[in-house]
């Protein structure tokens, strides 16, 4: 068995990038999540930066697209049509933006950029991808904020997981006494609710989403 030995710094582990099979990701998480680090930076501390770097599982090369500076944050990227795609929050300037890294031609493009003071806060601040969203979450509360701009109203119970054409998949759990986890399908233009189905959805490390159906009851 080959033993590889990687120079990360002071990052200390590794996951599989979400829609990838060949890379890696990992950050020192100086501050925890964005939500953490731009807590800190209201209450004027010094938010030095965190890392990111990515590995390709095949060659073992490690890469960091994106070198830290003051004042940024990067969240939880993405690949997304074999691009690598970095959610950065830059706190001094006020914006967030997402970039796009090529990894075969070492190109770094601006998908997006988001002045921080249209988004109420950086909590469960993600990307998502198929279109490629920016969305943020909070109790009963789903919103896309990019490349869209919607809000919708929707149970403290679930979670947003993907889109596809016009519906927006969520996981909803209920415990009646029973725990369960069923698919509710909303309609992406008022979140009306358009079917729940009895069945739990699961993402592979690939980014493929698996819709696990039960037995009708």
């Amino acid at each position: 068995m080959k033993l590889r030995r990687l120079k990360t710094g002071n990052i200390s582990s590794l996951s599989p990038l979400e829609g990838s099979e060949v890379w890696l990701w990992g950050t020192d998480c100086t501050y925890g999540d964005l939500y953490e680090a731009q807590e800190l930076y209201q209450d004027h501390h010094r938010i030095v930066s965190n890392r990111l770097i990515f590995v390709n599982r095949i060659d073992g090369r490690v890469y960091e697209p994106v070198e830290e500076k003051p004042g940024q944050y990067f969240g939880k990227p993405i690949s997304d049509e074999n691009l690598i795609m970095i959610l950065t929050a830059d706190f001094t300037a006020g914006v967030i933006r997402i970039l796009s890294f090529d990894p075969q031609s070492g190109r770094i493009e601006s998908v997006c950029e988001i002045a921080r003071t249209q988004i109420k806060d950086c909590y469960n601040l993600m990307m998502h991808k198929e279109p490629l969203m920016l969305t943020r979450a909070e109790s009963e509360c789903f919103e896309i904020i990019w490349p869209l701009s919607k809000r919708y109203s929707v149970s403290a119970h679930e979670s947003f997981c993907f889109r596809k054409d016009d519906s927006l998949y969520f996981s909803r759990w209920e415990e009646d006494p029973d725990y369960r986890e069923e698919t509710v399908v909303r309609d992406l233009s008022a979140g009306e609710i358009k079917e729940v189905i009895n069945a739990s959805l699961v993402m592979s490390d690939d980014g493929q989403w698996w819709m696990l159906e039960r037995n009708e009851e």
